[in-house]
C-alpha cells in the first residue's frame, strides 16, 4: 500500500510551491520525517543563474581589464587634447560582460562602428564612437567654433568625415598597443567602418563579450566610446590576465631617442676634474721654512704618471706635458671603470661565509 502523507507534510509541500504559505511546526517525533527534509531544502541558500548570460570572465580578469584600460583612458585623453588643442577628458566608466546581441542593440543607429582586426590575438574587436562626441570632434578638426555644435545630424558619416575619424581611431589603437604590450602584441588595424551596428556580426548573438565603456568630455560635449572584446578572442590569454603580467606600472624599455636626449643633457653638465701630482709628508718646521723656488722631494717616480680624479673618484692615469705653450696632461689609460668600482664596493659589503673547522 502506498504511503499516505500527513497534514504537516502536505503543508510543507504547498509552502515549497508557494512561499506565502507557512506551515505550522509539526510536533516533535522520534526520528526524521519527510517534512524535515523538505524544510531543510527550503531553508537552503539559492543562487540565481541566468543561462543566457553565463559569467565566463572571472572577477580577477575583470579587475585586470579595468586596470589596463584605466591607463589607456588617461593616455588617450592626453593624445586627443594634443590633437584638438583643447582639454579633452577620457574616463573609464564601466567594465561589464554581456552577450553580443545585447551590446549591439544598446548602440545608437546611426553610429561610428569600427571593426578592428587583431593579428596578435587572431580575432576581432569593436570600437564604437557615439555621434554625440564624434561630430563635435569633427567640427573642431574642421575649424569650428569654440563652443562646438549644439546639435549633431542624425545621418551616417561622409567620406571626408570618415577620414577625420580615422585619425582618432589610429590614436586609440596606438594607446591600446601601449597598454597591452606586456600581455600581447595586438597589431590592430581598422577593417571596416559601419553606421548601422546590426549589419556587422563578428560572433554569434549569444557569445559573451567584455564591454569597456569610456566617457569622453570636450567642453560641454559628452559622448560614449565603447570597446567590445569577444571572449573567444581573449580566451588564450585568460591565464595571463589572471597573473600580474597585466600591470601597466612596470619598467619600460628606454628608446633610442630617450638615450640620445639623456646623453645630450648629461653631456652639458659640469664636473670637477683634479690632477693629483704627488703626495708627500712634511714636518711643521719644514713647512714653515719653505720659500719661493724651493724644491719638494716626493717618493713618486716620474714614470708612474699622475692620478686624475673626476668628482673625487680616480678615473684616469696621465702624464705631464706641454701643449701650445701651456702645461697639459695626456690621458694614458683608464685606471678603473665606474661599473667595476661599484661592483667591488658591493662585493665588500657582502657577508663572507664562515670557515668550517676541520675535525681533529
Amino acid at each position: 500500500m502506498a504511503n499516505v502523507l500527513s497534514q504537516s507534510e502536505v503543508e510543507s509541500l504547498l509552502s515549497a510551491l508557494d512561499p506565502s504559505i507557512s506551515p505550522e511546526p509539526a510536533p516533535a517525533m522520534g526520528g526524521g520525517t519527510a517534512s524535515d527534509s523538505i524544510n531543510d531544502f527550503i531553508t537552503a541558500q539559492i543562487s540565481v543563474y541566468d543561462f543566457k548570460r553565463p559569467e565566463r570572465v572571472s572577477k580577477e580578469q575583470m579587475r585586470a581589464f579595468q586596470a589596463l584600460h584605466d591607463g589607456f583612458s588617461r593616455e588617450f585623453g592626453a593624445s586627443l587634447s594634443a590633437m584638438l588643442r583643447t582639454i579633452v577628458e577620457c574616463k573609464l566608466i564601466s567594465v561589464d560582460q554581456l552577450t553580443y546581441s545585447e551590446f549591439v542593440f544598446s548602440l545608437e543607429n546611426p553610429t561610428c562602428f569600427n571593426l578592428l582586426h587583431s593579428e596578435g590575438l587572431d580575432g576581432q574587436m569593436i570600437l564604437d564612437l557615439s555621434p554625440s562626441i564624434i561630430f563635435p570632434v569633427i567640427d573642431r578638426l574642421m575649424g569650428g567654433g569654440k563652443d562646438g555644435i549644439q546639435k549633431f545630424p542624425g545621418r551616417p558619416l561622409t567620406d571626408i568625415e570618415l577620414n577625420l575619424v580615422h585619425r582618432i581611431t589610429e590614436r586609440a589603437i596606438s594607446g591600446l598597443h601601449s597598454v597591452w604590450k606586456n600581455i600581447c602584441d595586438l597589431k590592430l588595424k581598422v577593417m571596416q567602418t559601419e553606421s548601422n551596428p546590426q549589419l556587422v556580426q563578428i560572433v554569434p548573438p549569444n557569445e559573451v563579450v567584455v564591454l569597456i565603456s569610456f566617457e569622453i568630455t570636450m567642453g560641454e560635449m559628452r559622448g560614449i566610446m565603447n570597446l567590445c572584446i569577444p571572449f573567444n578572442t581573449i580566451e588564450p590569454l585568460a591565464g595571463q590576465l589572471s597573473a600580474n603580467t597585466w600591470q601597466t606600472y612596470t619598467r619600460k624599455s628606454v628608446s633610442q631617442e630617450q638615450k640620445l636626449n639623456l646623453e645630450a643633457g648629461v653631456g652639458k653638465a659640469n664636473v670637477e676634474m683634479v690632477v693629483n701630482l704627488a703626495n708627500s709628508t712634511l714636518s711643521g718646521d719644514e713647512l714653515m721654512g719653505l720659500e719661493v723656488g724651493d724644491i719638494i722631494m716626493t717618493e713618486k717616480e716620474q714614470v708612474e704618471g699622475f692620478e686624475v680624479l673626476i668628482e673625487g673618484q680616480p678615473m684616469f692615469q696621465a702624464f705631464p706635458g706641454i701643449y701650445r705653450g701651456h702645461k697639459a696632461i695626456r690621458i694614458d689609460k683608464v685606471v678603473q671603470n665606474r661599473k667595476d668600482l661599484i661592483k667591488e664596493q658591493l662585493d665588500e659589503l657582502k657577508p663572507q661565509p664562515e670557515e668550517s673547522s676541520a675535525p681533529e
